[in-house]
């Protein structure tokens, strides 16, 4: 297979499929080391390599990271796990021809492309990266603009939108942003006719003058709050003169809840709570769970292993961040539910007497998420490297939940909750092995991750609003909620003042914690199974059934303990 020169277009390589669904993607693969590039529909046109090995279908995200735009380099990256790709030809060509697995934990082997069948209407490598601030300029000298300054209206639509009247644009497709990474915004196609301008590149010419240009300037900055002004956040705006017809408008793109500014009064009477707060959405129909499913459905669990394994780490650590503040009270929080509790956030609500619900409910949610992330690795019943690549896996998380990166930390404490839990730390077996296949990943786990943990545990880490995001209240909710403090009296007093400060300081700190999180929440646009995953009341049900979940809360946690020893000896029986 040769790799095509950069600028080819994707509709030329047999492999790639367009905008494709994963049933029918998996429709196509009938053979081990069969394999295809697909838009994915539920990514948002987000790259997908789609394989089949050991008789499954997986599929594998591939992560974007656009770049700024500079002479000589790539205009995005392109990666899978660790080695990072000029261009998706290149990436494909690397793993087809060396013949390397896809990620380590899967050992999967693309071999043989499935060839397309039908030509597409639109390709990845012009309408999917259409909205990275790299490809505006090379967009601009190919195929989607003119020469005139009316031609700005046309930034972001493909020319066979236009061949006719009634004639629909072919939809484009966003570069899912990672972190802070630059997103370009742009508007709705124009609603009017355009038949009438002047496509330079094509050389078409026509007798009508094109329209002069507008008196008030195509681009416009948005209020950044106070924020200095970047290039990606240029926004196009069209005259309504001459871009919509009267009558219509160009509806503007619905604002995500985490992103809308919550409307909290500074200066209030104090208001007398009237009930206790819940967080946790109320039991909505689940796409994954029927009405009534069994502990550990293995159909469930073969469905969120190929949806983590879909995800680049960054990617769940965001979706992770997200549940984590809604769990929490920090993002989302209605105006009933403020006057209800009586504080605007989560994390001062807990501090409070009346905000044992809520403290019950983040131990709750703590507890199952240590429990499935430690079935990640016990559940993997396969070889010796399947269960360190799940290993290096939770690292990976856990190193993109810490502070400066997603800032999650109590996201980051339910990973090395799991990582450090007995029937884990004790498969000597695994552990040798991530040491010498993953040698970064574990030095990093024990050598950062570890000490960071104890530090967050003794109430002595990093709670800085800049670099956290959510912080670490597991110890403050333990300590309010009656759970004794173990150590020599000394120790174990300081520790308990240090705790108590730090829960009266993110009480104080609220507000910056809540910027926080919108701000490393923005532009982020999750994927619905994964985030419903996520979600408490989801990983109740999956671990314990819908029958069992309703049983007391210590006789669960101790009866999926004994069945996580169980696994553990297994795995690796004692000598």
């Amino acid at each position: 297979m040769q790799v095509p020169q950069d600028g080819e277009d994707f509709a030329s390589q047999p492999w790639y499929h367009g905008p494709l669904s994963r049933q029918k993607a998996e429709a196509l693969l009938r053979q081990d080391g069969d394999f295809l590039v697909r838009a994915s529909e539920s990514h948002g046109g987000h790259p997908v390599i789609s394989c089949r090995w050991q008789g499954l279908a997986l599929h594998f995200e591939v992560l974007c990271v656009a770049l700024r735009p500079r002479p000589g380099r790539p205009a995005a990256l392109f990666q899978l796990e660790d080695e990072r790709f000029p261009s998706l030809h290149a990436l494909v060509h690397s793993y087809v021809s060396g013949q390397r697995p896809l990620t380590q934990a899967t050992g999967a082997v693309a071999s043989r492309p499935v060839t397309r069948q039908e030509p597409i209407r639109c390709s990845f490598s012009e309408d999917t990266l259409l909205d990275s601030p790299a490809r505006v300029k090379l967009l601009r000298g190919r195929k989607w603009s003119d020469s005139q300054p009316a031609g700005l209206e046309l930034v972001g639509q493909s020319r066979e939108g236009h061949s006719g009247p009634g004639a629909s644009a072919v939809p484009t497709f966003a570069l899912r942003r990672m972190g802070s990474d630059p997103v370009l915004l742009k508007t709705s196609d124009p609603l009017g006719s355009i038949a009438d301008s002047l496509w330079a590149s094509d050389g078409q010419l026509h007798t009508k003058m094109p329209t002069k240009p507008p008196r008030t300037p195509p681009l416009v900055l948005p209020d950044a709050s106070g924020r200095p002004p970047t290039y990606c956040e240029l926004v196009l705006r069209v005259s309504s003169a001459r871009g919509t017809p009267s009558g219509h408008s160009c509806p503007e793109p619905e604002t995500p809840w985490w992103e809308t500014q919550e409307e909290v009064e500074d200066e209030r009477c104090f208001a007398r709570p009237q009930a206790q707060v819940s967080f946790c959405p109320a039991d909505n129909p689940s796409s994954l769970l029927g009405p009534q499913n069994r502990p550990l459905e293995p159909k469930v669990l073969h469905i969120l292993r190929g949806l983590f394994l879909e995800h680049h780490p960054a990617s769940t650590a965001c979706h992770l961040l997200l549940a984590d503040c809604q769990a929490t009270g920090l993002l989302g929080v209605t105006k009933a539910q403020r006057d209800a509790m009586g504080v605007a956030s989560g994390l001062e609500l807990l501090t409070l007497p009346h905000g044992h619900c809520l403290r019950s409910e983040l131990l709750e949610r703590h507890e199952a998420l240590v429990l499935a992330g430690a079935l990640a690795v016990l559940g993997c019943s396969g070889p010796l490297e399947e269960r360190a690549a799940a290993l290096r896996g939770l690292v990976e998380l856990a190193l993109e939940l810490r502070p400066g990166a997603a800032g999650d930390l109590p996201g980051l404490a339910a990973v090395m909750g799991a990582l450090l839990m007995p029937q884990v730390s004790r498969l000597e077996r695994t552990w040798r092995q991530l040491r010498r296949s993953h040698t970064e990943a574990a030095l990093a786990f024990e050598q950062e991750l570890k000490p960071l943990m104890r530090a967050l545990d003794e109430g002595a880490g990093p709670c800085d609003p800049g670099e956290v995001a959510l912080p670490h209240v597991a110890p403050a909710v333990r300590l309010l909620e009656g759970e004794e403090i173990l150590g020599p009296l000394d120790e174990s007093c300081e520790q308990l003042l240090r705790t108590l400060q730090r829960a009266r300081q993110v009480a104080r700190d609220a507000p910056k914690f809540r910027e926080a999180a919108a701000r490393r929440l923005r532009g982020f646009r999750p994927n619905p199974e994964l985030s419903e995953a996520l979600t408490t009341g989801f990983m109740r049900r999956l671990l314990w059934g819908s029958r069992g979940e309703g049983a007391p809360r210590a006789a669960r946690l101790e009866k999926f303990q004994l069945v996580l020893s169980v696994l553990s000896h297994r795995l690796e029986p004692d000598h």
